[in-house]
């Protein structure tokens, strides 16, 4: 992976999975509560207010409220959560601008090692 990932200065969508990105692999299942990766509050907390983060999880409906105390409690950053999402590919789709710019960027990190590029803003 790049260290910096040049992008536009429009406002972005963050899509993020929860398990394994965001917090410890099925912690939650193992550990009986989350563990949030290191890295990961300060990378959301970062980025610009204008931007929308998004939170994939396949854990079920019933995990929730507890997800969502977690979240809460240590300031997680995001917009939505989605729950009960396939535990497959997240296939992203979207389209190119006149302009050129691609509209999709796609980046896949090591399982719980919160390691993504230093975002450039190009003028």
């Amino acid at each position: 992976m790049e260290n910096e990932l040049i992008l536009s200065t429009l406002p972005k969508t963050w899509v993020f999975d929860l398990d394994g990105t965001v917090v410890k692999h099925n912690g939650y299942k193992t550990d009986g509560e989350d563990t949030l990766l290191e890295g990961a509050k300060e990378y959301l907390d970062g980025l610009p207010k204008e931007d929308r983060v998004v939170i994939f999880t396949s854990r079920e409906e019933g995990e929730r409220e507890k997800t969502l105390g977690f979240l809460k409690r240590h300031e997680i950053r995001f917009d939505r959560i989605l729950f009960g999402m396939p535990p497959g590919e997240r296939i992203i789709v979207n389209d190119r601008k006149p302009s050129g710019l691609d509209m999709a960027v796609a980046m896949n990190i090591d399982r719980d090692c919160f390691v993504l590029p230093k975002i450039i803003r190009e003028k």
